[in-house]
């Protein structure tokens, strides 16, 4: 699906007399890992999760794949947030939207500034039950060196 995403990008460039070259294309990985100890402040569930992202920062799109088990009940809301440090808070930058069912999987097109902060680590997965409307489990999006 990227190398679709990336052709269809570069012959729309070429036909706006730009020149792009796929092999230019940067694409960053990053990990989280979802606990209640990193909720804030942090609950007591035994909720765990995990995600792999991947940010590209040529065609400026974010994809996701999250699992996730043993939350106190179904999930009632499901996003990233940020610009935030580990411990801090910050509104929604992405709902994922959709089944909140594990696992989560969606792409998302993001601007030049939202990739600044993902790209300083400032952006975190945030999953939310009824019992905890305020966040079950957390992880912040971590890069994969």
């Amino acid at each position: 699906m990227r190398t679709i995403i990336a052709a269809l990008a570069a012959l729309a460039a070429i036909g706006a007399g730009l020149s792009v070259s796929t092999a230019d294309a940067e694409v960053l990985h990053y990990a989280v890992k979802l606990t209640a100890a990193a909720e804030t402040p942090p609950t007591a569930s035994k909720g765990v999760g995990v995600g792999d992202v991947t940010l590209d920062t040529t065609l400026r799109v974010l994809s996701w794949t999250v699992t996730y088990s043993a939350l106190t009940g179904p999930a009632t809301m499901t996003h990233f947030h940020g610009p935030a440090a580990p411990g801090a808070a910050a509104g929604v930058t992405i709902p994922f939207g959709g089944v909140m069912t594990s696992p989560l999987v969606g792409t998302s097109p993001v601007n030049d500034g939202q990739i600044g902060d993902i790209r300083a680590g400032l952006w975190y997965i945030n999953i939310h039950t009824a019992a905890n409307p305020k966040g079950e489990i957390r992880g912040q999006v971590i890069a994969v060196k």
